[in-house]
């Protein structure tokens, strides 16, 4: 494998002669100054950094090490940056941490410590890496369009994995924007009907006066207008699949129509009267509290029972954990590629906002977001103002601890390795570049479950969150 790039920056040539023969397994690139620091880490692009605080023109003190510190955090916000002076107050010690450095050393420096230091800055570089390329694959669950890291959302997907191959109503429920027409097409594609057509129809987007026609179809002459015989969108998914969306908002004068097509698997055109027997799977959605409409009666009980034989909650954005930067980085390298535009990922800010957003559109919402970031994006990071978004406020210092950054780092970088191989403990080790039995190390440290049944669907569908 290639050795990883490690720029030390140092302007005692003997020292930093010294350093790079203590560091064999890297290819060393050495720096003098701030120049030539930022020159080097544009150009090398290391993997991580050794920076000393006193720095020409100021060697004897530490304002020029941490501009340094500030310049490499800038241009490389991933690259982890470890301190390394003979200036070893606690608060220049607390400062570099706090401007994130990965960790501080006093000079004189033991070189076995400093090695074990390095190589641990390098092996979580490795896993951001990983992370990284995991989040930009256009797959990481079962279901295609389907991206997730989330096990709830991963447990939904096992079970429209299952579901597809028995053709029975199912109903999605959940906020707009949360990927339930994915979902949908997915029951159809995993399924048997997959070879037949998937048609939509939006029931609250056609005005109640054509929507009997969308649906049904009509013969010529059914009223004016009405020049020639349209097939329906019911006919139209014969063999195949009828997905309604916004189920909920079908007026009160089609459900009764609608429940007798459900029963019965047979229509008549508007303005027929010769009954067409059609086999058609009937998928639903709403963003709508259908059972407290039964209620007011405003939509029809034996129906509602017609379309929920199964039901499946899809959680909405703000409550899949890292799920919308792992959405935000893939659709950035998805629109980096439609624009032809060099971008990198996400600045620091922006990282934060994406995190702290609620999201109340969705991924719809976070797909025009990073669309509009991809587009506005002045250099090769984009910014929180690039993604309309605002910064949070300063995390408090409890965030700024090393050891639970790379727990989560760790924890990230598994939960994506497993949802790739779909379970497989051996594919994760792979991944991961470490061994089975530290896989399941990892995997109790973590609390997470392993194995195939990392996907398996709960024996009960999952409670709405709300």
């Amino acid at each position: 494998m290639t050795k990883p790039k490690l720029l030390i920056v140092e302007d005692d040539p003997a020292l930093a002669t010294q350093l790079r023969w203590a560091f064999p397994d890297c290819r060393v690139v050495i720096a003098g100054d701030r120049a030539q620091a930022k020159q080097l880490a544009e150009k090398e692009q290391p993997a991580a950094t050794l920076l000393d605080l006193g720095l020409p023109p100021d060697p004897e003190g530490v304002t020029e090490g941490f501009a340094t510190l500030e310049v490499l955090r800038r241009q490389a916000p991933g690259m982890p940056v470890v301190v390394c002076s003979g200036q070893g107050q606690r608060e220049n010690m607390l400062r570099a941490i706090a401007l994130g450095a990965y960790d501080f050393c006093e000079k004189p420096v033991d070189l076995a410590v400093l090695r074990t230091v390095v190589d641990r800055a390098l092996r979580l570089r490795e896993l951001e890496e990983e992370n990284l390329r995991l989040a930009a694959m256009p797959r990481t669950s079962p279901v295609r369009d389907i991206i997730t890291a989330n096990e709830p959302m991963l447990r939904i997907c096992g079970t429209v994995e299952r579901l597809a191959q028995v053709s029975v109503p199912v109903l999605l429920l959940g906020e707009s924007g949360t990927g339930k027409e994915a979902l949908a097409r997915a029951l159809h594609e995993m399924g048997p009907r997959a070879k037949a057509r998937f048609v939509p129809i939006n029931c609250a987007a056609i005005p109640e006066a054509l929507l009997e026609s969308e649906l049904f179809g009509h013969e010529r002459g059914a009223f004016t207008g009405a020049v020639r015989q349209v097939t329906g969108r019911i006919e139209a998914a014969n063999n195949g699949t009828l997905f309604l969306d916004e189920v909920g908002d079908l007026p009160a004068s089609l459900q009764a129509k609608l429940l007798r097509f459900l029963q019965d698997q047979v229509i008549e055109r508007v303005g027929g009267r010769t009954p067409i027997r059609v086999d058609v799977r009937v998928v639903s959605a709403t963003n709508q509290p259908l059972e407290e409409q039964t209620e007011t009666g405003r939509f029809r009980a034996d129906l509602l029972y017609r379309l929920n034989s199964l039901t499946i909650r899809v959680p909405p954005l703000r409550e899949r954990g890292d799920d919308p930067l792992l959405l935000a980085r893939w659709f950035l390298a998805r629109y980096a590629r439609e624009f032809s535009r060099r971008i990198r990922g996400f600045d620091p800010s922006a990282t934060q906002a994406i995190q702290a957003h609620p999201w109340p559109g969705n991924v719809r919402e976070l797909s025009n977001r990073v669309r509009r970031g991809a587009l506005m994006a002045d250099g090769q990071l984009v910014t929180a103002a690039d993604l309309e978004l605002s910064e949070p406020d300063p995390a408090p210092e409890a965030d700024l601890d090393i050891r639970a950054a790379r727990l989560r780092a760790e924890r990230s970088a598994l939960e994506r390795a497993l949802a790739r191989s779909n379970g497989s403990l051996t594919m994760t080790a792979r991944l991961l570049g470490v061994s089975r039995p530290t896989i399941y190390a990892l995997l109790d440290s973590h609390g997470l479950s392993g194995g195939r049944n990392y996907f398996e669907p709960p024996a009960t569908p999952p409670e709405n969150q709300k």
